[in-house]
């Protein structure tokens, strides 16, 4: 306990780190507000579904626990992971926000109609909020802990983590025909692109992410 708050005091001491984290975090808000909007926008845009070689010939299985709780602790695992080193935080952050809106903004360009034959989701108010009928171009199930992948490919324990944990949530949102195959195959690489553009912007912080201990 004396080591971890010793970290904080530390970063929190430093104006930039504290700058950045707050820039970070308004601007993930700003990202959560766009999501809402374009999500919004494309369901009351949505098109006709159309026809996919994979959803065409899988069953629909209900995975709908793995969709909505698998997601929110995935959220408060990253959330406990970036609190456990503090350094990590306003990378995380700024990312995790450039990615919402690269996604808004595919998600408003996009108006296809979801497929046919879905597994029913169990929605409360707050996933309401977060998930939409005409927001599927990219999967943000699959794309998110693929990015968390990406941001801690050196941490070996949650590189791998994350990466089973993008697989499952791609199976899982294809299986409850929740997302055509195109939004999840893409997600990868839209990541991936994400990833290295945040690492252009964010500069100092992708250095002070992989800053070795002393």
């Amino acid at each position: 306990m004396p080591k971890f708050l010793a970290k904080h005091r530390a970063l929190w001491s430093k104006r930039d780190f504290t700058i950045s984290v707050i820039f970070g975090f308004l601007t993930f808000i700003a990202s959560l507000v766009a999501n809402f909007f374009s999500g919004t926008y494309a369901s009351s845009r949505a098109s006709s579904s159309v026809t996919d070689l994979i959803l065409s010939n899988l069953p629909v299985v209900n995975l709908d626990f793995i969709f909505v709780e698998g997601f929110a602790i995935f959220a408060i695992l990253v959330t406990l992971i970036c609190l456990l080193e503090p350094k990590r935080i306003p990378f995380v952050l700024k990312t995790v926000a450039l990615f919402i809106f690269i996604r808004a903004i595919a998600v408003s360009l996009t108006h296809i109609g979801p497929f046919p034959t879905q597994a029913p989701i169990d929605e409360s108010r707050i996933v309401d909020w977060f998930n939409f009928t005409g927001d599927l171009f990219f999967s943000g199930h699959t794309g998110l802990p693929f990015l968390m992948t990406l941001i801690f490919w050196r941490e070996k324990i949650l590189r791998y983590f994350f990466l089973t944990v993008s697989i499952l949530f791609a199976c899982a949102v294809l299986l409850g025909h929740w997302h055509y195959s195109i939004d999840v195959f893409a997600a990868y690489f839209i990541t991936h692109t994400i990833f290295h553009i945040s690492k252009i912007f964010f500069k100092k912080d992708f250095q002070r992410l992989n800053e070795t201990p002393t």
